[in-house]
């Protein structure tokens, strides 16, 4: 078992935050996928050592565990030694969060490391050879906020074959899409799952906050005061509004329903509130600013 420095590969610090390590993960991963590097088994092999990488780095257990092993096995390895005689219970006696045995005991007798280091490193331990677990790949997908209320499908390309994934309606920044079967293979020819990880990009017209949506609407000064109807355009269509007498700048209009459609809850949608904006005249001709000024006279 080769140790690997998962912080090397993503170039992050050791003492790095979880938003540093997502943040390389997704550089790194558009810049070496497949699909960029059609052919390049460089960049191929590149692109699962990341995945590996922020596979354990992102998870806050595996990474704790990996953090008290990598560097004493590391050292171990390097002066010659040999997987199958480390002595494990150098560190797994630590206190103060190293690992243990089953609750009750610190006996190393009574904890299955070759289970452990199988299942985090997939690799031979104990004289035994154990097939690695397949691995999930993720790769993060950029989709509108259209697409996002819609839903979308994105074709990705994997060992010449193009695979169609449907993104379902309702997704936010950090949700998931499961591709089953297309992750990295082990020994024995079985895979992991790839995992579309969800950025919605920013929206120039809408804001989105979980399943609610709000939006500024423009409302000349008149239909402000005395009330009316303006059409408003939204994500499913355009629609009729009436604006109540008196509405001020920044009072909000609820449409319940017109948000975003709610992942995995069929028929239900969050809101839509409209941010009203009121808007004046620039010029006015001389007769109606007379006729507003003995207006405003008499509501002052």
């Amino acid at each position: 078992m080769d140790y690997k420095d998962y912080y090397k590969i993503l170039g992050v610090d050791r003492n790095a935050d979880a938003d540093a390590i997502k943040k390389a993960f997704r550089k790194l991963a558009r810049q070496y996928h497949p699909d960029v590097n059609k052919g390049d088994k460089n960049s191929e092999n590149r692109f699962k050592e990341i995945n590996e990488a922020n596979d354990v780095l992102s998870d806050p257990e595996k990474r704790k565990l990996y953090d008290q092993l990598g560097a004493n096995y590391q050292q171990y390895r390097q002066s010659g030694g040999d997987p199958r005689s480390y002595d494990w219970s150098q560190w797994a006696q630590q206190g103060g969060g190293g690992f243990r045995g089953r609750p009750g005991t610190t006996s190393t007798e009574e904890v299955d490391f070759s289970d452990l280091i199988d299942s985090l490193f997939g690799e031979r331990f104990g004289g035994r050879q154990t097939a690695r677990r397949p691995r999930d790949l993720q790769q993060p997908v950029e989709i509108s906020l259209a697409e996002a209320f819609r839903g979308a499908t994105r074709v990705l390309s994997k060992d010449g074959q193009d695979i169609e994934v449907t993104i379902p309606a309702g997704v936010k920044t950090g949700s998931k899409v499961r591709v089953k079967g297309q992750g990295a293979r082990n020994s024995r020819g079985q895979a992991g799952d790839l995992y579309l990880v969800i950025e919605v990009a920013r929206d120039d017209t809408y804001e989105r906050q979980d399943d609610d949506l709000t939006r500024d609407v423009r409302v000349d000064a008149f239909t402000a005061m005395l009330g009316g109807e303006v059409t408003v355009q939204t994500l499913s269509g355009s629609v009729v509004v009436t604006v109540p007498p008196g509405t001020s700048s920044g009072k909000k209009i609820r449409l319940r329903g017109k948000g975003m459609p709610k992942l995995n809850a069929k028929g239900e949608q969050g809101d839509l509130y409209l941010r009203i904006v009121v808007t004046v005249p620039r010029e006015l001709n001389p007769e109606d600013r007379l006729a507003l000024e003995k207006i405003a006279k008499h509501y002052r």
